[in-house]
């Protein structure tokens, strides 16, 4: 019987990093290899590179990141640039160090300009300037991008991105005030409808956004961490070394915050408070060259936000 590939999933306790692990355990050909924060603090490089030289993982996925929504982004961004800095350089190198054999970084779509084409090439990276509420960590995510493609160049090593747009899902972050729009609304949505309080909404309701369900994008670094080195290779020859994954579709804020309304129970009048920033105006990926692939998302955002409220209704009830 083969061996298992030993699979270090950095960030196993993140949203992103829960996905994965519920679909990697399953997979008889893994064995999985996690440490908490309290186990393993990846902003220390000396401790990630003795954890890496002590278990020897096959295979690396990078999904441990500093994250949060606008208003954290802009209180903070000395944290938002400096700790993902520091945790995704110390992983890189770590894996190399160590002879990982294949590592898949995970980016993030605020690394595009804020004003360029849609849908959005990975061709268009760096092209023009970035959205000022988020700027600070969209530069760590592309540091990340540029490192791997220099490894990638330089040495040869098997390292692999993929670019997500906007995610929700089960063990999202929904504290207020650090949230990303989907958890933050269905929060604040649901605690209006419990108390018949007035609700009122960051910015104009007009841009519009790409949502993915964090189980797709889970399916999604399977199945790029799968591929031939060949076929990847093949895949981002036109990029700067990595590929876009999403939904393909898009819904305005205004009628995503309709539609958690409706999820809700919410009855209230929607107020939105053009005062307060929009963010980019629009971000849609252009998914074609990982669709040519083989990949496809395959959970519809009403599916994905219903089945997202049960789990944070079934978490609500554990609190009580």
């Amino acid at each position: 019987m083969t061996k298992p590939l030993r699979l270090y999933i950095a960030g196993h306790q993140g949203m992103v990093g829960r996905a994965l692990h519920r679909l990697f355990v399953a997979d008889q050909r893994y064995q999985l290899v996690t440490a908490t924060r309290q186990q393993l603090d990846l902003t220390d490089q000396a401790s990630v590179r003795q954890f890496m030289a002590q278990q020897k993982p096959d295979l690396l996925i990078v999904a441990a990141a500093r994250v949060g929504g606008i208003a954290a982004n802009a209180a903070q961004p000395v944290e938002f640039l400096l700790q993902n800095l520091q945790i995704q350089t110390n992983l890189l190198e770590a894996a190399y160090q160590t002879q990982c054999q294949r590592v898949l970084f995970l980016g993030s779509s605020c690394i595009y300009p804020r004003d360029c084409p849609q849908p959005i090439s990975e061709t268009a990276l760096l092209t023009g300037p970035l959205e000022a509420t988020n700027d600070a960590y969209a530069l760590a995510k592309i540091s990340g991008l540029r490192l791997c493609a220099a490894y990638r160049q330089q040495y040869g090593a098997d390292f692999r991105a993929l670019m997500p747009t906007n995610l929700y899902g089960p063990f999202d972050n929904f504290a207020t005030g650090q949230a990303h729009v989907i958890p933050a609304l269905l929060h604040r949505f649901h605690l209006a409808a419990q108390t018949g309080a007035a609700l009122q909404i960051w910015g104009s309701g007009k841009p519009l956004r790409e949502f993915l369900h964090v189980d797709d994008l889970a399916l999604a670094c399977k199945f790029v961490l799968e591929l031939a080195p060949d076929d990847y290779q093949q895949a981002v020859t036109q990029t700067p070394g990595f590929l876009n994954v999403g939904s393909g579709a898009e819904i305005s804020i205004a009628g995503l915050a309709r539609q958690l309304a409706a999820l809700t129970g919410y009855q209230g009048e929607l107020q939105f408070d053009a005062s307060k920033p929009d963010g980019t105006p629009r971000k849609l990926l252009d998914c074609s060259r990982l669709q040519a692939l083989g990949w496809q998302a395959s959970i519809d955002l009403t599916a994905g936000l219903e089945q997202t409220y049960r789990w944070y209704l079934a978490q609500s009830q554990l609190r009580l």
